[in-house]
């Protein structure tokens, strides 16, 4: 029989005499734990609902890598690549890519009869994955994209519809200026999405490859670039990798050099911002855990202080003082263990509430979110719980050694 184990059992289940100070600071401890374990969850699912929910948009729009000329990066003016079938094949056999597909930008503006912006037209062909748009469509539908002819329909942002009163089946006249001359393209809204990424919503459509290639004056296989999707983001360095030593300066059929880059070089300022999040999750576990040591360590001490008539018994049988301070952990991983419990029970019973309600709401403005995302990571939660644990029996060696400078002789006084 574990001793220490079993002295301890006997200690957490004794409801005896109600005066003791010790069951307020045992209520104390075990509320100190539990909220700071459910704030510890719910910062870790809300940073982690935040980070991967603005990436997943980001990456919606451009894919995990971008191809596109090498002098895009030198001027503003656009520059096309020739994606013919042989550029495409050789790049989906690249290990690890899952999706491709071309797409051209274009400049122009939107007029109705009293107001006009001017955005990018994003001309993307039948290969396009419109599953992200889908999850983000308001009204309307997705059009179908083609690469040889021209629909004129038009997939635009409900952030453009508010600012040129648009709606749902509306025609608007797109003018694109090249040079001195003027050409007239007559859309029809078929969809409207809202992603609440402002720098993407308040500037860029969606039309026909075949409409954006004919405007730039390029041929059927020209584009502005290809966004690669790959099937693991956590292998998106080593694919990288690849891309570079294959596809990096190499040339297309027309001569143009060819440039990579990922998602996190074409978008730095997004990806650094979202980083710096990290370190206030860092700031809140820490002072967290120090919430929840602290608050264990007073109450340690007042149950060893309350309990010195009983430690001094036990030194007068021969029990080791290594031995009652092994009791004693012992009582404080009950009382934390119970506390984890309901820490736990309030952490994720948050997050859930707030994934399937949203009844805590954010400026999309600010936030890209319309509600705070949150994320159920439970092997991440379990690490959190182990680590708990093991900092707060840990932080309890130090003050268990009180126990060794109470005489058995003196202790037998004790009030």
């Amino acid at each position: 029989m574990n001793f220490p184990l079993f002295i301890a059992r006997k200690i957490y289940s004794d409801q005896g005499d109600k005066r003791k100070v010790s069951r307020p600071a045992i209520r104390i401890a075990t509320i100190g734990v539990a909220i700071g374990l459910a704030v510890m969850i719910v910062t870790v699912g809300v940073v982690l609902g935040f980070k991967h929910t603005i990436r997943d948009k980001v990456v919606g729009f451009g894919g995990h890598i971008q191809i596109h000329n090498i002098l895009r990066f030198n001027d503003t003016d656009p520059y096309f690549i020739t994606a013919d079938d042989s550029l495409m094949t050789a790049i989906r056999k690249i290990k690890g890519v899952r999706h491709t597909e071309r797409y051209t930008i274009t400049q122009g503006l939107l007029k109705t009869e009293s107001d006009f912006l001017g955005i990018a037209f994003k001309g993307v062909g039948p290969e396009f994955d419109s599953t992200f748009l889908k999850q983000n469509l308001v009204e309307g539908r997705i059009p179908k994209f083609s690469d040889t002819s021209s629909h004129y329909e038009l997939l635009l942002s409900k952030m453009i519809a508010n600012k040129l009163q648009l709606k749902l089946g509306d025609k608007v006249f797109a003018y694109f200026i090249e040079d001195e001359s003027v050409r007239t393209r007559k859309y029809t809204v078929s969809g409207i999405y809202e992603t609440n990424m402002t720098r993407f919503d308040e500037s860029l459509c969606f039309i026909d490859l075949y409409t954006a290639n004919k405007l730039n004056g390029w041929g059927p296989d020209a584009c502005t670039g290809i966004e690669v999707s790959v099937d693991n983001l956590m292998h998106l360095d080593h694919i990288e990798s690849t891309f570079i030593k294959q596809v990096n300066r190499s040339t297309d059929r027309s001569g143009n050099t060819l440039s990579t880059q990922t998602i996190y070089e074409a978008y730095p300022q997004v990806f650094v911002w979202l980083e710096l999040l990290d370190i206030n999750v860092w700031i809140i576990l820490i002072l967290m855990v120090c919430v929840a040591g602290f608050t264990m360590i007073s109450g340690l001490l007042i149950i060893i202080l309350e309990r010195t008539q009983m430690i001094g018994i036990l030194k007068a049988l021969g029990a080791r003082n290594k031995t009652i301070r092994h009791t004693f952990l012992w009582f404080s991983v009950f009382i934390i263990g119970q506390g984890m419990l309901w820490g736990n029970v309030l952490g994720i019973g948050i997050i859930l509430l707030q994934r399937y309600t949203g009844i805590i709401t954010l400026d999309p403005q600010t936030y890209y979110v319309s509600e705070a995302p949150m994320e159920l990571n439970l092997p991440l939660i379990l690490l959190i719980n182990v680590a708990t644990l093991l900092i707060c029996v840990f932080v309890l060696i130090a003050p268990s050694y009180l126990i060794s400078h109470i005489h058995p002789a003196k202790s037998m006084r004790y009030e």
